[in-house]
């Protein structure tokens, strides 16, 4: 197996790097820049304009946009191998220091969802299928579409509603309270984003898990746990459950994975100041050190988290090996 992770971790090196390029294109193509923004904003209509247009010149050298795309790419790529990703345009601090400031707030309402999603889907699907063509197989199906089809930040905003309009409890908005900082404040602050956002990403997973339960339910080695007499709990658990997971534990990965990015609308919506609202406000005041280097993180992130899945299908299946 340590092979195996270490040639899978050298393999997504070109695939960083890949992302890394795609992205350096993505900020380089684009119209205009930091420079030009900023001076638009600050003196829309100087009353010098060649005086104006030698600073914008000025700043433009000083921060290196005036090189050729190939220059500055040569630049980039050389402080990236260094571990430099950059310093923000913005704060003229390095470009990750958003990233750290960001992490708990994304981090933590990652958790949640995924807590919550896992919760939900993972005893949704194993009733809907041990119970199959029952009403409470229906119910449950039925739930399990809405919530998949439901936007989630359309439920999110109707709970957010609900809960101003009967009052049920203030939602710290202004203040984005940390669980450690403030237990109560922060719970009421994040369960509506995690609730919505953990019922989104745990339908996929209930209705697989269901198909996969069904599936292994009606195998010879499930029928002979029957036939020897072993309670249902037993057999669901250590015969049938552990099997039907080996390809939910793929969507829960691609899940995870996609807890930065999805969660970009719900930090914007209720003002949490996570990693997705940082690389909003980046975008929109084009501090492309800060985008690069964000993108390079999380791209890091997603491809370990695959790695990581696939080294838990040889844990849960031991019929695999790693060659």
């Amino acid at each position: 197996m340590r092979n195996y992770i270490i040639r899978r971790a050298l393999i997504n090196i070109p695939v960083i790097f890949l992302v890394m390029t795609m992205v350096f294109i993505a900020t380089s193509v684009l119209p205009g820049d930091f420079v030009a923004q900023r001076a638009a904003a600050n003196n829309p209509i100087p009353s010098d304009p060649a005086a104006a247009k030698a600073q914008v010149e000025q700043a433009r050298h000083q921060l290196g946009l005036d090189d050729p795309v190939p220059v500055r790419y040569a630049k980039y790529v050389g402080n990236v191998l260094r571990g430099d990703l950059g310093t923000s345009f913005v704060t003229r601090k390095p470009a990750l220091d958003q990233f750290k400031d960001g992490i708990p707030y994304t981090a933590q309402l990652g958790l949640m969802t995924l807590f919550i999603a896992i919760i939900t889907s993972v005893p949704i699907g194993i009733i809907s299928a041990i119970r199959q063509d029952s009403p409470v197989d229906y119910v449950l199906r039925i739930f399990a579409i809405v919530a998949l089809a439901a936007p989630n930040f359309w439920v999110a905003t109707m709970i957010l509603l609900y809960v101003v309009k009967w009052k049920l409890w203030e939602v710290p908005i202004s203040t984005s309270p940390l669980l450690w900082e403030d237990p109560m404040g922060s719970m009421r602050l994040f369960i509506i984003p995690a609730v919505a956002g953990g019922l989104a990403a745990g339908a996929g997973v209930m209705r697989l898990l269901r198909s996969q339960m069904l599936e292994v339910l009606r195998q010879d080695y499930v029928r002979t746990a029957w036939s020897k007499g072993l309670r249902e709990r037993v057999v669901i658990v250590r015969h049938a459950l552990k099997n039907a997971l080996i390809p939910v534990i793929t969507i829960l990965g691609l899940t995870i994975a996609g807890l930065i990015s999805g969660n970009v609308v719900f930090e914007y919506l209720f003002n949490i100041p996570g990693v997705g609202n940082k690389i909003l406000t980046a975008i929109r005041a084009r501090d492309v050190p800060v985008v690069q280097a964000f993108v390079i993180v999380i791209a890091t992130f997603v491809v370990f988290v695959n790695l990581a899945v696939d080294v838990v299908y040889g844990v849960l299946d031991p019929r695999i090996r790693f060659s």
